[in-house]
């Protein structure tokens, strides 16, 4: 079995609303030196080993992102 993580972003040229919430919300709590936040979603699949990298992109372009507006990068991080 292997970890496998997968982060989903919005394209740089897409506005992100949600992280532009955060990063007006940050200053008001009192934390500075923030300049921009990007939020995004992170996946962990536990896969078994015969899973390959192209089979992973399929699922993370298929159906955890959407690649219109998003970009994702896949890694394992364990075997």
């Amino acid at each position: 079995m292997a970890r496998v993580v997968v982060d989903v972003m919005p394209k740089p040229e897409i506005l992100d609303p949600q992280g532009q919430a955060v990063a007006r919300a940050l200053p008001r709590l009192g934390f500075t030196g923030i300049s921009d936040v990007r939020q995004g979603k992170h996946f962990e699949l536990e896969v078994d080993d015969s899973v390959d990298d192209e089979t992973l992109a399929k699922i993370a372009e298929g159906f955890l992102s959407n690649p219109v507006i998003e970009d994702f990068t896949v890694r394992r991080i364990g075997a």
